[in-house]
């Protein structure tokens, strides 16, 4: 269970990459906007590091979560995954500064942990809209002449770009509206006809 204080440098390292991107998260620019000295921020996280790793955590604890309720509910795998779109967009919605950090895996090269820190969560999410689309497969609601394997690409990939450029191409509509059309366009790609 994280602290008052841990939560805090989370929120505020979320707002610093979010007005001065990645690069703009220094211990000393997080320090001087929540208005500790730099050892106070020590005494809670190591480094800049841990403070991202603390972000990927909580995200990958939050769509954790909204994969198994998906999982384990009994709606039709297309529900599923309109439910899964429309909760990611809502997320990323209120937090913009996520896309910038969980769709950051260039700029992690160098930082090991926080590759395998994103390639766990893409794992898992994988895993799980895999077994969706397979039971959709399985229900005949979902289109067999593609795998399950290949749907998740193209399931995963699209709602990923399409964050990414409602985050970087600022869309005058907002992203969960926006993502409602798109929802319709994959359910078109991937219903069997």
């Amino acid at each position: 269970m994280k602290t008052e204080r841990q939560i805090e440098i989370i929120e505020v390292a979320l707002e610093l990459i979010s007005e001065k991107g990645i690069q703009g998260l220094t211990i000393k620019n997080l320090s001087k906007k929540i208005g500790i000295t730099e050892p106070a921020i020590y005494r809670h996280y190591d480094s800049k590091t841990d403070i991202l790793i603390a972000i990927l955590d909580s995200f990958s604890k939050n769509t954790q979560q909204i994969f198994n309720n998906e999982l384990n509910n009994s709606d039709s795998a297309i529900e599923k995954i309109e439910h899964l779109f429309t909760k990611h967009f809502a997320a990323f919605s209120a937090k913009p500064s996520l896309v910038s950090v969980i769709f950051s895996e260039e700029i992690f090269r160098n930082e090991p942990v926080l590759i395998e820190k994103i390639s766990e969560v893409i794992r898992r999410n994988d895993n799980m809209l895999i077994s969706i689309l397979t039971s959709g497969q399985e229900n005949n609601e979902l289109r067999t002449d593609i795998s399950a394997q290949h749907l998740s690409t193209i399931v995963m990939g699209t709602l990923r770009l399409f964050v990414k450029k409602s985050r970087f191409l600022e869309s005058s509509k907002s992203l969960p509206e926006e993502g409602k059309l798109l929802v319709e366009s994959i359910k078109r790609i991937i219903i069997k006809e």
